[in-house]
């Protein structure tokens, strides 16, 4: 297999630490490492009642341990039992609106949990190296046209995108101060744009409210519907930071840095799009008749414009996209529809998963 690819053999028997597993990309995530046979410790929240950790058996996959990245012993005491390789930091509030409510909880959360986790790294004997998730909301973001790339200034106008642009900070001051010695971990931060994939079930989400409104019967109500985003399917996403932590375990200059993972330019569309695409997917609707608009009124800030430029990951990783945004709609409404019919969530997040992986090593 190219060194360009995810690699089974990498992975066969690589003690991972991987925090957020309970979280909808941590589930994929998880599953995709057990299913190279990694031997994974996944330290996170309890899962919500509805969610693809739980509708996956995800627990059954991994040695799950409940606790929360802001209690500093806790992770110190997980992760010197796991002893790991690798160590994927996913652990996160991860919701922008959510970040008004309670902008206390995210910094602690996105900020000092960050801190908590790559100090603990410091003192794990063996350890490789270090993929902390950030976000596309790290940026400043302007609003303009041009897409970010990795060396753009950190910022963010709400409490979330301003935490993930601290955490950037913070990881850039551990990589200089704790990370760059030979031999020693080395530590990457990634930074995706807005996944997309069958399984999320989280509150003020495009694709999982739409979804919860196509189950129930009702017409999705969209509040942003020219807002712009750079959407990509899941898989796409976390195939960057496998690819990442491999690299890095091989001490290749310049790996040891920030990375930009997102769709290509035609596949950041606005929420209307989407909304049109996914909903005529499921039932046949017209497009711009089977949502109501509910913009206006009394709104927190969102960004209307942020597209990413991945030309780094291209050049530097070989990484490449398989997907396009109309398979990763298609794959979102076939895996809720064989789900919701009464198949085995793992067995069907297992089979896109494999389909994925064959697309990936065809485009490659």
């Amino acid at each position: 297999m190219s060194q360009n690819l995810v690699n089974d053999a990498f992975w066969q028997g690589r003690r991972v630490f991987l925090t957020g597993q309970t979280g909808f990309k941590g589930s994929w995530l998880a599953l995709w490492l057990h299913a190279m046979g990694a031997k994974v410790t996944g330290f996170a929240l309890p899962a919500e009642p509805v969610s693809l950790f739980n509708q996956a058996r995800i627990g059954e996959l991994v040695t799950h341990i409940e606790g929360d990245i802001r209690d500093l012993a806790a992770v110190e005491a997980a992760m010197q039992a796991a002893r790991p390789s690798v160590v994927l930091h996913l652990a996160a509030q991860p919701l922008v609106r959510r970040s008004y409510a309670e902008p206390v909880e995210t910094y602690a959360t996105n900020v000092q949990g960050t801190v908590h986790v790559l100090d603990v790294c410091r003192r794990i004997a063996g350890l490789e190296a270090i993929v902390c998730v950030t976000s596309d909301k790290c940026y400043e973001n302007r609003e303009w046209v041009w897409p970010y790339r990795e060396d753009d200034p950190m910022g963010g106008y709400d409490p979330y995108s301003s935490s993930k642009g601290a955490a950037e900070l913070v990881a850039a001051a551990y990589r200089r101060s704790y990370f760059s010695t030979v031999p020693g971990p080395r530590l990457a931060t990634v930074r995706a744009g807005n996944v997309i994939g069958g399984g999320d079930w989280a509150e003020d989400r495009l694709v999982p409210d739409i979804v919860r409104a196509l189950l129930a019967g009702h017409a999705p109500q969209i509040r942003a519907p020219q807002s712009v985003r750079p959407w990509q399917h899941v898989l796409e996403a976390l195939s960057g930071y496998l690819l990442v932590a491999q690299r890095l375990t091989g001490g290749d200059a310049g790996i040891d840095s920030g990375w930009n993972f997102g769709p290509s330019e035609s596949d950041a569309r606005p929420v209307s799009w989407i909304a049109d695409r996914l909903i005529g997917a499921w039932s046949g609707a017209a497009p711009g008749t089977g949502w109501q608009d509910v913009s206006g009124g009394a709104a927190v800030h969102e960004a209307r414009l942020l597209r990413l430029d991945c030309s780094k990951a291209r050049a530097d990783l070989g990484w490449r996209t398989a997907l396009t945004l109309h398979d990763a709609l298609g794959m979102i409404v076939d895996w809720h529809k064989a789900v919701g019919a009464g198949e085995d969530a793992r067995a069907v997040t297992q089979a896109q998963l494999a389909d994925y992986r064959e697309r990936s090593a065809a485009s490659a």
